[in-house]
């Protein structure tokens, strides 16, 4: 099994390992090649004003990193075209389909980016000019062009050499990505152009560029007819892309059915109801989350006591802290419910035999919605119970065992900067405690004013972060009976950080307990504020997960949910 994975830079250490096995691919691959173009690579990604164009390196890589091909697109954006710049399996995978997958996602990125075509350079495959056992390999090559459409442009000279005898020749390719317009010849010459001046500039003669691009005289251009009798390509419907949904199906173990406790399972139930019916959604199964990972967001001490109580208490009882035994935390006892007050934060949440077990399907589900990320999808929703950004490094409380939003943003961190932006009426303590340090992850948070509201220790203005933390963590505490302009308005201001911040991804920790009438809240907001929620966030347009936090006023929660979603995806389409 493997992903196809957009990296847009060399940041990240994530991306430098893959970078670094693309490089060595391509030298084992292509051999000839000179020592500037690989050092080019990696300079492409971070500074597209030198190179005039923006560079995306597709990698298919295994569930743990290793590449085993790789496709590097570049967007001429000035021209509104594509080029494919090299395209490549590692040594010992060919035919085992991994080009034709990467090739079709190249395809589908140039559709996405609304190109007027496909361009790229391939090796000529003339037998007058080429040697019998490159002449094999450039057919072989042409066979596979030939079913996705794509033709050498003809009656030009393109295809001429650069120095007197020089052999190694290439056509220039036009793949119309299904267009049925012909391809116009001003469009052409502008491509030619721009491949010859932009990557050649250092070996072509400026004389020769012009006689090459003035060779094309055709309008349209001609493509060369079939040659071979290859299987054509079936493309793709293309559709909408949707939102990918995992949903904590092993949450309803975690019912604590006593008097007063609102975190239920009909919250799930309720929300999956609404937004079904949008047809936004594509519903996948979560994977395992490692262990290694929950271990970089919790105190491994923490889980293990964590793990332990809840295996060990009776099937259908709910303990509660009795004391809290602060700076004597460590100190022994054998009461459960002492032990508990060492890592617990409040009275109203409880540990049972299913706590553990309900809060670690949330974490696979969050982490899962953050991989696909990386994959084919621009935005994803974590649908889960219980909560999790009052989990803080060492303690649980607020309905909170593990911090899954922490966990998803974790797991991102790896591949480049996130910024987590918190609209739960209460504020993300937990999501705060564990990324305080750190100016990889912008920690940004809306929520009741913590002098009169759950958590009221932590979330005022004046905590932005420390150490290297300094000035990444920020809070917007607002008043009770907040309006939804009010709420607009600071959120207005988390974005203009974000922005500034300039992550890779977006990471949405949605309260719906901000709505009208909420019982553990006291704001106003109702549904079509959540749909302009939505569409203010989606038009940050970068890769976003959503992760469930509270909200739990029964009655409007799916709709509140579903208008968040229409406003949030419409947004993301315009952009």
């Amino acid at each position: 099994m493997f992903r196809i994975r957009k990296i847009l830079d060399s940041v990240s250490n994530a991306n430098k390992y893959a970078i670094n096995q693309v490089l060595e691919i391509i030298k084992k691959q292509f051999p000839t090649t000179r020592v500037d173009d690989l050092l080019k690579l990696p300079l492409q990604l971070v500074d597209p004003l030198k190179y005039q164009y923006r560079s995306i390196l597709f990698s298919a890589e295994d569930h743990l990193g290793r590449v085993k091909g790789f496709a590097m697109l570049l967007h001429i954006s000035d021209i509104g075209v594509t080029y494919l710049e090299l395209i490549s399996t590692a040594p010992l995978k060919t035919g085992k389909g991994l080009g034709t997958i990467l090739y079709e996602r190249i395809r589908e990125e140039s559709i996405n980016l609304k190109a007027k075509g496909l361009f790229f350079e391939s090796s000529i495959d003339d037998e007058r000019v080429c040697d019998p056992e490159i002449l094999l390999q450039n057919k072989k090559r042409m066979v596979f062009y030939e079913r996705f459409g794509a033709l050498p442009i003809i009656n030009n000279i393109f295809d001429s050499p650069v120095k007197p005898g020089d052999k190694d020749l290439y056509y220039l390719m036009y793949d119309p990505l299904n267009n049925t317009v012909p391809l116009d010849l001003d469009l052409t010459k502008q491509v030619a152009r721009a491949v010859l001046e932009r990557k050649y500039k250092k070996i072509i003669d400026p004389l020769q560029i012009e006689k090459i691009v003035n060779s094309f005289c055709d309008n349209p251009a001609v493509l060369r007819k079939p040659i071979y009798k290859a299987k054509p390509f079936s493309p793709k419907v293309q559709s909408k892309p949707l939102i990918g949904l995992l949903v904590n199906e092993n949450h309803v173990i975690h019912h604590v059915a006593e008097k007063g406790y609102v975190e239920s399972p009909i919250r799930i139930s309720q929300i999956l109801k609404e937004i079904s019916k949008t047809g936004m959604f594509k519903r996948l199964k979560p994977r395992k989350t490692p262990f290694s990972l929950l271990k970089k967001i919790h105190d491994p001490e923490y889980l293990n006591f964590l793990k332990n109580v809840c295996k060990n208490l009776p099937e259908g009882k709910s303990i509660y802290p009795s004391v809290f035994p602060g700076r004597n935390r460590f100190s022994s006892s054998r009461d459960i419910e002492v032990q508990i007050g060492c890592f617990c934060t409040d009275t109203m949440t409880p540990l049972n035999k299913n706590a553990y077990l309900a809060a670690i399907g949330a974490v696979d589900c969050a982490v899962t919605a953050a991989e696909i990320l990386l994959e084919d999808f621009r935005l994803s929703y974590a649908l889960v119970r219980p909560p999790g950004h009052h989990a803080e490094w060492n303690k649980f409380g607020g309905f909170c065992y593990f911090n899954s939003t922490a966990a998803a943003s974790e797991y991102l961190s790896d591949y480049g900067k996130v910024a987590v932006i918190d609209i739960d009426f209460h504020h993300g303590n937990g999501t705060q405690d564990i990324f305080y340090e750190r100016s990889d992850v912008l920690t940004c948070s809306i929520h009741g004013d913590p002098a009169c509201e759950y958590p009221y220790f932590s979330g005022f203005a004046k905590e932005t972060g420390s150490k290297e933390g300094k000035g990444f963590n920020i809070n917007i505490p607002l008043p009770k009976n907040c309006t939804a302009e009010k709420f607009h308005e600071a959120l207005e201001k988390i974005i203009r950080k974000v922005k500034n911040f300039k992550p890779d991804f977006i990471v949405v920790a949605l309260g719906l307990d901000t709505a009208k009438s909420d019982p553990t809240g006291s704001w106003n907001l109702l549904s079509k504020d959540f749909e302009t929620t939505g569409k203010m966030i989606g038009r940050i347009n970068l890769p976003t997960l959503i992760v469930q936090e509270g909200g739990y006023r029964t009655r409007t929660l799916g709709i509140n949910a579903r208008k968040f979603f229409e406003g949030i995806y419409i947004s993301s389409e315009k952009n």
